[in-house]
């Protein structure tokens, strides 16, 4: 019987091909990593650029939101200022939540629109919580005369006037009764009556115009700056679940509910 050989005969031609076949193989494989790892970078760099570029306008949002809640409490401050012309204590105490929109726009003559910005904080124990932005906006009908900028106080009195700052939007005068309410010295008479009401409303002028009339204004969250500032939308600020403490709150908005304490807290 033959012996079977066990050794491969030399190809030069196979060998060569062999070898390109592995170079072409390898290379194939380089750019593929090559080709990954440029893809990688490009991401990167494009998310880099992304965060870099959002965090002025981001920056930018946190410092006008602490604008806003600083003069949101000094236009709170001058009204109860003025005892003859304040919030009545009975009312305040009394108040689930508090808003503030300083200087709205309102113009028109007899049919007037108004736009403005504010911020709401609901009461808590020992104190209010962290104040949510809102946009205040709406048409209204009744004597208005000229054009000015208006401050806006309104409490919230109960429950139901509460559950609608939770929502997307809340209608004065649609899905929230509103009243007018009283000041200073006059507001005995009429204190009691009020205190069924879900929402009572004061304004403060700097203009010329006559009569106070909310009904069709649309209270608004603005999450864009809830967001900004808390990284949390208004329902989740105003939320009870929230177990606010000053420490808690960004520095710059601690001052509106520091300010609503000093004229009302509950132990």
């Amino acid at each position: 019987m033959l012996a079977v050989s066990s050794k491969k005969t030399f190809d030069p031609q196979r060998d060569r091909k062999l070898q390109k076949e592995g170079t072409g193989m390898q290379r194939v494989i380089k750019f593929n990593r090559g080709g990954a790892v440029g893809v990688f970078t490009l991401l990167l760099i494009v998310s880099v650029a992304t965060v870099v570029q959002g965090q002025p306008k981001k920056a930018k949002r946190v410092a006008a939101a602490t604008r806003e809640a600083q003069k949101a409490a000094q236009v709170f401050t001058e009204i109860m200022n003025v005892p003859d012309r304040a919030v009545p204590q009975k009312l305040l105490d009394s108040a689930r939540a508090i808003a503030v929109f300083p200087d709205v726009i309102k113009a028109g003559f007899i049919v007037g629109g108004r736009a403005g910005d504010g911020v709401i904080s609901r009461r808590v124990k020992g104190g209010w919580s962290a104040p949510a932005f809102f946009n205040l906006a709406g048409g209204s009908v009744g004597l208005q005369i000229g054009a000015s900028k208006t401050d806006f106080v309104l409490l919230f009195m109960n429950d139901e006037a509460l559950a609608g700052l939770l929502k997307d939007k809340f209608e004065l005068g649609g899905e929230g009764s509103a009243a007018a309410g009283p000041v200073g010295r006059a507001a005995s008479v009429s204190t009691d009556l009020l205190l069924k009401a879900g929402i009572i409303s004061y304004s403060r002028s700097k203009g010329l115009f006559a009569g106070l009339e909310l009904k069709g204004t649309v209270i608004s969250p603005d999450n864009d700056d809830n967001l900004a500032v808390y990284g949390m939308k208004s329902s989740e600020v105003l939320s009870p679940t929230q177990n606010w403490t000053l420490t808690k709150m960004p520095a710059g908005v601690r001052i509106f509910p520091r300010t609503l304490a000093r004229y009302s807290v509950r132990r």
